[in-house]
């Protein structure tokens, strides 16, 4: 196998890591004001996610320098042309890690409304953008030579206008899909992760939009599908299809476990699916497909690849184990009661 398809498909596998892991982060922060009733209750809900958010966001990272070792070409095509739409996606990021820093450093009500205010915001922004951005990129978007540059120059630039052509039909319904999913993902982590009240309303909740999730995405797949029409693509879509719907059964029974497996590998495979639908492309022209940019034409020197994968096998088992290592210290269950009463301080005040 080719290096150039080797590291297509490690690009694949870490971006499907970032959006199984941190779509329940999202899915937690969006639901914020819908499954927590008090304060006590949304201190739960940050806990859930508190001692792993920040290793889901690593994911985000290795998959964007991944980008840029392996493929540099389809880095700054992609990050030219979606200059705008991916900057949103980090300032909602960073007002949102912000939110979980910052929340419990003051005892105030409304300080801690402001927060969570950005917290839920900085959820909505990136599950909703992410789902437009992928929806475009498999599509097509305007991208043309540079200036008299042929295209085997692969000298490529980003000729349309980014938040209005990627609002279009397919973009939308792409971040709809993501919407859902995430949020269902989030609630059937609050399930898992929590007991008591808001145990059992998260379960019923994810349900609920789980079953909206997946109207959308069977309609968001049979479009990318005749769209692209990959058979490797339709495989991944229909096993997508087919967890989600199991782990929605799985909800319903009260076996939250296998439920939160169901949307993970919905995630996974809906992501595959994607990257399936793309290769060997990376960055599709919708202008012409000889604008196209490929796995081939836009990857580094063999030279990098070779090196990039040596450090790759060596480094990638030890972040896996670590990360699992860390699930499997923070694994237990999270209620009200585990959340301590405001002690009164007779000199500084009631403390939070």
């Amino acid at each position: 196998m080719e290096l150039t398809t080797i590291w297509f498909a490690l690009v694949a596998i870490l971006w499907i890591g970032y959006f199984c892991l941190e779509g329940f982060d999202f899915g937690v922060g969006m639901l914020l004001p819908v499954l927590a009733k008090d304060e006590k209750e949304r201190r739960v809900m940050y806990n859930t996610i508190g001692p792993v958010w920040d290793g889901n966001e690593v994911w985000l990272l290795t998959a964007g320098g991944a980008i840029f070792a392996a493929f540099p070409l389809w880095y700054a095509t992609l990050f030219s042309g979606f200059f705008l739409p991916l900057l949103l996606i980090l300032v909602a990021l960073i007002v949102r890690n912000l939110a979980f820093d910052y929340r419990g450093k003051k005892d105030s009500e409304p300080w801690r409304r402001g927060w969570d205010l950005a917290a839920i915001l900085g959820s909505y922004v990136p599950a909703l953008l992410w789902g437009v951005a992928f929806a475009n990129i498999v599509a097509g978007t305007k991208i043309e030579p540079l200036g008299d540059n042929p295209p085997e120059a692969r000298f490529l630039e980003y000729t349309g206008f980014p938040v209005f052509d990627l609002l279009n039909p397919l973009g939308i319904l792409g971040g709809l899909v993501t919407l859902t999913l995430f949020m269902t993902h989030g609630a059937m982590f609050v399930a898992l992760k929590t007991d008591g009240d808001i145990r059992h309303r998260a379960r019923a909740l994810s349900v609920k939009i789980g079953l909206v999730a997946a109207v959308l995405a069977v309609a968001f797949m049979v479009w990318m599908q005749v769209k692209t029409g990959s058979v490797g693509s339709a495989v991944a879509f229909v096993l997508a299809a087919v967890t989600l719907l199991g782990g929605l059964a799985m909800a319903r029974a009260g076996r939250e476990g296998w439920a939160f497996t169901g949307t993970f590998l919905t995630i996974a495979f809906a992501v595959a699916g994607l990257f399936l639908a793309l290769f060997p492309d990376v960055m599709p022209s919708s202008i012409d497909p000889a604008f196209s940019l490929t796995a081939e034409n836009a990857a580094s020197t063999p030279y990098t690849l070779k090196l990039m994968t040596i450090v790759a096998l060596v480094f990638t088992p030890l972040v896996l184990l670590y990360q699992a290592w860390s699930y499997w210290v923070f694994r237990k269950r999270i209620a009200v009661h585990h959340i301590p009463d405001p002690v009164a301080d007779t000199v500084s005040g009631p403390a939070a």
